[in-house]
């Protein structure tokens, strides 16, 4: 699961093993065998799921389609759960593994990729061939949007892979960028509801969106969406976005209503369609602090929907981490100061950009002597990296010029790949979005 490699190597102090304890206990946390254990169970024809009910027996198939980097890792659970009353289905993924009775189709993350396409267009043939006594788990999960690409009428996957790229290096909030999306999908922003329609439709939802707004989870395949063509270019203004022409076109003649907008809440495609968030960042953030609390700290959770750019968001940490160690505000140590959200870093220079890793470096030379501060995307992969993230402490930075210009041409990975301070997990099974996790000592 969340199992952090060199593990030994990077726990040098008490303060930087429990910054990898509480991060380990966030990401298994919300692993798929874990939640859907918890809320979905199969009583003869009953799904319970949550503190909903679904008759099987009243349906002549129940199949599992969706996407998303844990979506492998939840069909799985629930084709144990559903045993012989499964029939099938597809999920596509960056993370396979088998799946009994499930097909899982191979495609890439956070770039959208040939494979990728091939598999979303046998996703959408499966769901096209839906009808009305077909119940359909839908698993969504963080990475859909990368993960499950079908360009619109007009649009190549060169196009999708031009415009991907420039909006990770804009520095636009996930909600902006998957407006674009939604918009150059012939599968995002509901569009996959109107394929599996009239089936019934319950979807579980593995979240890496702050606030757990349904349309921007992967792109919100299966709801209403809230977002239009003009907002969607919009955001190509704002940011300064330079995509291909033909991407363009598209929004331009969208907006001036020369193409139909994605549905609406009241589009009949969703009439039988169930959404249940199982995981958010919330789940990890809740975990972190218990692993906290058994070694003996206070804890605090700052928020779970903490959004901004990366450096500014490492700063505070640090202050934060400073007022505590020298007053006991806003908590007293030992403790442990934990948060969540979606960081963005807008990359002006030649690095990559990872923003858990460019929060990290901001902090580690404000912080107070004996501190540490683990940063990961809980997928395992931040940004465009193979890595997590990083494990920082005051001693991290021996040249703080140097640190400086790392962070000045946004390459925070390359200098703590120097300082052995990058985190790497591999695919951890889940995305819950990020985990910040401070640990100031006495």
């Amino acid at each position: 699961m969340g199992d952090i490699w060199d593990r030994a190597t990077l726990a040098e102090t008490p303060a930087r093993e429990t910054a990898l304890a509480c991060v380990e206990a966030g990401i298994d946390a919300a692993h798929p065998a874990r939640v859907v254990a918890d809320e979905i169970a199969v009583d003869r024809e009953t799904l319970r799921v949550a503190d909903a009910t679904y008759d099987l027996a009243g349906h002549d198939r129940v199949v599992v389609l969706g996407g998303g980097n844990a979506a492998a890792h939840v069909a799985r659970v629930l084709a144990d759960a559903l045993g012989d009353r499964l029939d099938g289905g597809c999920v596509v993924t960056d993370d396979p593994i088998d799946v009994p009775g499930v097909a899982v189709l191979p495609s890439d993350h956070p770039v959208p990729s040939e494979r990728g396409v091939a598999s979303t267009k046998e996703l959408l043939d499966a769901a096209r061939g839906c009808d009305a006594d077909t119940l359909v788990l839908a698993v969504i999960t963080g990475g859909g949007s990368a993960v499950l690409p079908a360009p619109a009428d007009g649009l190549s996957l060169s196009d999708l892979q031009a415009t991907t790229e420039a909006l990770l290096r804009s520095g636009a909030p996930i909600h902006d960028v998957n407006a674009v999306r939604k918009h150059c999908s012939a599968l995002k922003g509901g569009q996959l509801a109107r394929a599996l329609a009239p089936a019934t439709v319950v979807t579980l939802v593995f979240s890496d969106v702050v606030g757990n707004d349904l349309d921007v989870v992967a792109s919100g395949p299966t709801v209403s969406d809230t977002s239009t063509y003009g907002d969607a270019l919009a955001v190509l203004d704002d940011y300064a976005v330079d995509v291909p022409a033909a991407v363009r076109d598209r929004l331009e003649r969208g907006a001036r209503g020369d193409l139909p907008e994605t549905p609406s809440e009241d589009d009949p495609a969703f009439e039988d369609v169930d959404t249940h968030v199982l995981a958010d960042g919330s789940t990890a953030l809740a975990a972190a602090s218990d692993a906290a609390r058994e070694r003996g700290y206070e804890t605090l959770i700052l928020s779970s929907c903490i959004e901004g750019e990366a450096r500014e968001v490492g700063g505070v940490h640090a202050a934060i981490g400073t007022d505590a160690a020298n007053t006991g505000n806003p908590v007293d140590p030992p403790a442990v100061v934990l948060s969540g959200g979606e960081l963005t870093v807008t990359v002006e220079g030649d690095g990559d950009g990872g923003p858990n890793q460019e929060c990290a470096l901001a902090a580690t030379h404000r912080l107070p002597d004996g501190a540490a501060f683990a940063c990961v995307d809980t997928d395992g992969i931040d940004g465009a990296s193979e890595h997590a993230g990083a494990l920082v402490d005051s001693e991290t930075v021996d040249d703080l010029a140097d640190a400086r210009a790392a962070l000045h041409e946004n390459d925070a990975g390359g200098f703590l790949a120097d300082q052995n301070a990058l985190l790497r997990t591999g695919p951890t099974g889940t995305n819950v979005n990020d985990l910040r996790v401070l640990v100031v000592e006495n």
